[in-house]
């Protein structure tokens, strides 16, 4: 039985780490990023570690995430969960580290304070920002100078995850929401990110279940049945 987030994750790419585990979408941009389990894992290490080896981060410390739902989201949370740091995406006032959305980093209005700040313009292809915001660096080349290989923290279910949840908590509503979504162990869920932004419902909840995600971003409704046909969607959850 898996009781903390990583051991959730770690059972999703033994299960099949070729397959595609997180398909992105972004309607607006026209991006399509597929990741397959070993490859989205490879992210999370890469995340885990920045978090442990290069800012020293682990139980007890918070990371904040002001991003909406995307590959390189997912790819942060699961990573803060390894490292066995809280993530909160509620913009608190402070936190240890903060990850945040190039377009909306220079607010004052929605920055948390925090002594190590990263910002992503969520590009296609993973793309570096032209121009970084003032006291942030860049997370897609901060990122890629640590291993793909974690070799994991010592996780508790008892520690603290998401907003103030611990780690079984969250599991807990993650699938208690599987259930009310109908989400079952094998299938493969288009989830509208519009609608369904909390990372509860479009990351873990799949996770939970058993299930393999596409994540649109501004969902053009029309292509709808053509993307569930081509991507092999079993659940639309719109």
């Amino acid at each position: 039985m898996q009781t903390t987030i990583p051991q959730v994750l770690a059972a999703a790419v033994r299960r099949d780490p070729a397959s595609p585990l997180l398909t992105f979408y972004d309607d607006a941009s026209g991006d399509r990023t597929e990741l397959s389990g070993a490859t989205l894992d490879n992210w999370v290490s890469k995340t885990a570690n920045l978090l442990v080896d290069g800012l020293g981060l682990g139980n007890g410390d918070t990371a904040a995430v002001t991003l909406p739902p995307h590959w390189q989201t997912a790819a942060i949370l699961l990573g803060i969960f390894s490292a066995g740091v809280e993530a909160q995406t509620t913009a608190p006032e402070s936190a240890d580290a903060l990850f945040a959305a190039a377009s909306g980093a220079a607010d004052p209005s929605t920055t948390t304070k925090a002594p190590d700040r990263y910002a992503t313009g969520l590009l296609p292809f993973a793309m570096p920002l032209r121009e970084l915001p003032p006291g942030f660096a860049d997370f897609v080349l901060e990122v890629r100078q640590f291993g793909d290989y974690f070799p994991g923290a010592p996780v508790n279910e008892t520690d603290s995850a998401l907003n103030g949840r611990s780690h079984a908590e969250t599991l807990a509503a993650a699938t208690g929401r599987a259930a009310e979504l109908t989400i079952a162990p094998g299938s493969r869920v288009l989830i509208d990110a519009t609608t369904h932004p909390d990372p509860i419902d479009w990351l873990l909840a799949p996770l939970v279940a058993g299930a393999s995600i596409v994540l649109c971003a501004d969902l053009d409704r029309t292509k709808i049945d053509s993307r569930a046909e081509s991507e092999k969607v079993s659940l639309v959850v719109g």
